[in-house]
């Protein structure tokens, strides 16, 4: 089958692969509702989903919706978050996005992009995290991984994270764009990292122009 002569050409035939190398695209910060994902993304900056998980059990059962949290003393909050980093921050916005969400739309996690951003310490990509895996609506989140491996695979040069959004959504079709944000993560995670690319264990390898392998 002849390579992909277009970064969109290369964007679907990517999609595709990364697809059955991974069947099941599952957002790794533990949730069982909107309020949840919405707020374990907020503690995910500059944060691995795995410290997160570690902290949000706890948080939730203390503070299990928006009512619970926009009451919540800062010290405690920060303290229980702490571990997190930025944690005066990520509480301080934590607690607005709740006090928001009462004032503005009755306790519930908007699904619109435009509402979503609104929140305190909700920018594109926790919006897009939360539209595309809580409401499961076309939103394609951009995170250090995405920027990483679109770069490499040749899809964009742009280091602007909203014009690569617009760079990807524009090659793939709406319904598939959260699943191709979470399997590229995740293939940035397992395989594709930044310093130790694995090119050999890599399923994509004879579409990427940054393969480290020789020339088939």
């Amino acid at each position: 089958m002849a390579a992909p002569r277009t970064p969109k050409g290369r964007a679907r035939a990517l999609a595709a692969r990364l697809a059955v190398e991974y069947p099941e695209a599952l957002c790794e910060l533990d949730h069982s509702n909107a309020f949840q994902l919405l707020t374990a993304t907020i503690l995910s900056a500059q944060c691995t989903d795995v410290r997160v998980n570690m902290v949000t059990p706890v948080l939730f059962a203390r503070y299990p919706d928006a009512e619970a949290l926009a009451s919540a003393a800062p010290s405690e909050l920060e303290s229980m978050i702490r571990s997190t980093g930025f944690f005066q921050s990520k509480a301080r916005h934590l607690i607005g996005m709740a006090q928001t969400l009462l004032e503005r739309f009755h306790g519930e996690v908007p699904s619109a992009l435009a509402d979503l951003v609104a929140l305190p310490g909700v920018g594109r990509k926790t919006a897009n995290v939360v539209r595309s895996v809580a409401f499961g609506l076309p939103g394609l989140p951009v995170d250090t991984h995405v920027l990483r491996l679109t770069h490499r695979w040749g899809l964009t040069a742009d280091d602007d994270a909203v014009k690569v959004e617009t760079t990807l959504c524009a090659y793939l079709p709406p319904a598939e764009w959260g699943a191709f944000s979470l399997r590229t993560i995740l293939h940035g995670r397992r395989v594709c990292s930044a310093r130790s690319p694995q090119c050999g264990h890599c399923a994509v390898e004879d579409l990427c122009p940054a393969s480290s392998l020789p020339t088939r």
